[in-house]
């Protein structure tokens, strides 16, 4: 742990505030406490601000429903997506166009969805970027315009307005008997596209206690910070509340705000732990394993039934100026099977690291989708020292 009464250096610094040190009792030298790791242990650490999100500053989603306007005949059919043909009409009605009633057929307007990400304390008049999905049965959005489209919160309010052109990452080409597609043509992005028009009322500055919540919770990562925070500061600010969340105070004689006690502590190291864990993907044949996962001792055997069956038919016919005669298809069938006679049973002793599980595998040439029921089966044998997720 963290105590005043040692020097660390570091290539980052921590500057505390110097009011709240003195208070404590600590002297710094220049201004500045320099932090760095004294050991190898602590080679693979990760400071706080990459292991936790700090309570209210978050992202707020937004979306939105526009029109593209400028595409060269790739838009919605407007008899095919009454919706685009609706909203082209009302929108002409608002700049005083009114065409209701009469026949519009245009090939160069799509309705699309408009999504955004609000950042945290974005201000007013800042720009974000927006992401456009076509709606209707429109072929591309290449070249295309996106009109003011205002963009509403989970409250129901406006945040934001979306404008500007089209940018895509694919294309659509086609002829009478070939067509080509690269990526997906029907969405886009518009960057700066977004203009923030209304701020989110949150004061973090005025808190005197915030929660750190954990990005992968774990009651010793928890229990590590709590400590790296309580062992800098040398007084007791943090408190593990549970696997996910640590508490953080404001004391009382610390003449800077919560944003600037963040600061000060978001720069310390932790080692963070993790639970032993092999994450599975049947469908994709994905196997991913944690350094922790242990393996008792265990006996393994893997050998596959292979059935190979050729088809090949051959045609008899009579012999030439023969009185009568029949031509048929003779069926030509080649049966065999593979048991898997090399295969080789291994042993693994108690204790097994990953690195050693798996170099035991690849020497029995297992593949990625066998390894799968490999772990399942030592799972249910209960030599697996470790929790299965299936994705």
């Amino acid at each position: 742990m963290f105590s005043f009464g040692q020097t660390y250096k570091a290539n980052t610094s921590v500057v505390f505030r110097s009011s709240f040190l003195k208070n404590l009792g600590v002297v710094v030298t220049a201004g500045a406490l320099l932090l760095q790791p004294l050991s190898p242990a602590f080679a693979k650490t990760s400071r706080i601000k990459d292991i936790v999100a700090i309570e209210g500053v978050r992202e707020n989603q937004l979306v939105g429903y526009g029109l593209i306007v400028g595409l060269n005949g790739t838009g919605d059919g407007l008899n095919n997506s009454p919706f685009t043909k609706q909203s082209l009409i009302a929108m002409l009605e608002r700049l005083n166009v009114n065409i209701r009633g009469e026949n519009v057929n245009t090939g160069n307007v799509a309705a699309v969805m408009v999504t955004a990400s609000l950042p945290p304390f974005a201000n007013q008049g800042s720009k974000i970027d927006v992401n456009v999905s076509a709606l209707g049965d429109a072929s591309s959005l290449q070249g295309g315009t996106l009109l003011v489209t205002p963009l509403i919160a989970a409250d129901g309010e406006v945040y934001a307005v979306a404008q500007g052109g089209v940018n895509i990452a694919g294309f659509s080409v086609e002829g009478d008997a070939a067509s080509i597609t690269q990526n997906i043509p029907t969405a886009g992005r518009i960057p700066n596209g977004g203009i923030v028009e209304r701020e989110i009322d949150f004061q973090l500055e005025d808190l005197q206690q915030i929660r750190l919540a954990l990005r992968n919770p774990d009651f010793t990562t928890a229990r590590r910070i709590a400590q790296a925070i309580n062992g800098f500061t040398n007084s007791t600010l943090a408190k593990a509340e549970n696997s996910a969340s640590v508490v953080l105070r404001r004391p009382s004689n610390y003449d800077g705000t919560i944003v600037d006690l963040i600061t000060d502590i978001e720069q310390l190291p932790i080692q963070p732990d993790q639970p032993a864990k092999v994450i599975i993907s049947e469908r994709s044949g994905i196997v991913v394993m944690g350094a922790d996962v242990r393996v008792s001792s265990v006996a393994i055997a893997q050998g596959n039934l292979t059935l190979k069956i050729n088809e090949t038919p051959q045609v008899s016919q009579a012999n030439p100026f023969a009185d009568q005669g029949e031509t048929v298809i003779v069926p030509r069938t080649d049966v065999s099977a593979n048991v898997g006679e090399d295969v080789k049973l291994t042993v693994l002793q108690s204790g097994v690291t990953l690195q050693e599980l798996v170099t035991g595998l690849n020497q029995l040439g297992v593949k990625p989708r066998d390894v799968i029921t490999i772990l399942q089966a030592i799972k249910a044998a209960g030599a697996l020292q470790a929790e299965i997720e299936v994705m």
